[in-house]
């Protein structure tokens, strides 16, 4: 990994190309973040920088953090995430991360918390089938259906889809574009779709595997 950053999902709109084609595009505002900790091999094992995004009361951090923040001589910060990047030799504690880390065409991942959608069932969680709709099914069309056989197995197999939480945790796109970046205003606009609703945290850093 060669660069990442903190931002916050503003939402979706579309921009047009050269050509006049429609893109859809997610806008995040990508910073600045601070950098509150560099991890070294000697002290930690790893290298990593840990940036910090958002800021937030004194009052609403609890003493071990706030005591982190005063270590680093920054603000205090709401969101905390580490970067392991290949080379950190260029970035300090205290030094400001914006959108401009990133450029337009550049390829990258992006992960953030999906909406949480509650309790669900198997068709719409796991894209179950529905049973048949005739000859006795009875009020059970969107039931999960068989769980497992009687004497054998004897029991249901790790893995099978069940009910239960749908959404609300962690979920990375990748190969998405970047198609522009308004480094002014800390906007970078990534073409298509990210998770999470308006407003939530989501983190950029250069895509593992190349498109």
């Amino acid at each position: 990994m060669q660069k990442g950053i903190i931002g916050k999902k503003i939402g979706m709109t579309q921009i047009f190309d050269e050509a006049g084609k429609v893109i859809p595009v997610t806008v995040v505002e990508a910073g600045p973040c601070v950098v509150v900790q560099k991890k070294t091999v000697e002290n930690d094992g790893y290298e990593a920088v840990q940036l910090g995004y958002g800021d937030i009361r004194a009052k609403r951090v609890n003493k071990p953090l706030q005591g982190h923040f005063k270590k680093a001589d920054v603000a205090m910060k709401r969101t905390l995430k580490e970067f392991r990047l290949d080379d950190i030799s260029a970035l300090n504690v205290g030094d400001i991360v914006k959108a401009d880390t990133f450029a337009e065409g550049d390829i990258v991942d992006v992960c953030g918390t999906s909406k949480g959608k509650g309790f669900s069932g198997t068709i719409k969680r796991h894209n179950n089938a529905r049973l048949k709709e005739t000859h006795g099914t009875g009020p059970v069309h969107r039931h999960a259906g068989s769980m497992g056989a009687c004497s054998s197995p004897s029991r249901i197999f790790k893995g099978k889809g069940m009910p239960g939480q749908l959404g609300n945790e962690r979920v990375t796109v990748q190969n998405l574009t970047i198609v522009k970046v308004d480094a002014e205003n800390n906007l970078i606009a990534i073409k298509g779709a990210i998770p999470g609703p308006k407003g939530g945290t989501v983190t950029i850093c250069d895509c593992v595997k190349k498109a």
